[in-house]
């Protein structure tokens, strides 16, 4: 199966890019990444912090069943402007990566599709390159697929 989300990762660079069309709104897209409760239904993570402003902060948080804490991660809102663009940092907790800088782009193409794209920059090329070798493509076309479906019940 085709994955819609693609990484766009050239050779000797330490960033990548991500993009992604949805047959939603842009105004519905942008929330998905602004409103704690949606948020926490397509990444399946907690929301502990989401503070939608220049310089800002947000947390997110998995845990196991047992109450164990799997995931941690944070970041700095250095930029936010409404349904256009949020730049900010992007920071596991207990993890071998460094901080990411992340630079979303939201564009409208109709009333009812849009377009996001990520660019990503790390800190250096072993970094970025470390990171695609994880499941990284993979994960990331299962959380915008969540966010596709689920967005597509509130439409």
């Amino acid at each position: 199966m085709e994955q819609k989300t693609k990484i766009n990762a050239e050779e000797g660079r330490q960033d990548l890019v991500i993009t992604r069309e949805f047959d939603l709104p842009l105004e519905l897209l942008f929330k998905a990444y602004v409103e704690s409760e949606i948020v926490e239904q397509w990444m399946g993570t907690k929301v502990l912090k989401l503070e939608n402003k220049k310089h800002g902060g947000y947390q997110f948080e998995t845990s196991d069943t047992k109450g164990n804490v799997v995931f941690r991660a944070n970041g700095v809102i250095h930029e936010f402007v409404p349904n256009q663009q949020i730049t900010r940092t992007f920071e596991m907790e207990n993890a071998p990566f460094d901080v990411q800088l992340e630079f979303l782009k939201f564009e409208e193409f109709s009333e009812e599709t849009s377009k996001l794209t990520m660019h990503v920059v790390y800190k250096s090329v072993e970094l970025r390159d470390s990171m695609l070798r994880l499941p990284f493509a993979q994960g990331i076309n299962m959380a915008h697929n969540r966010l596709q479906n689920i967005l597509n019940k509130s439409k």
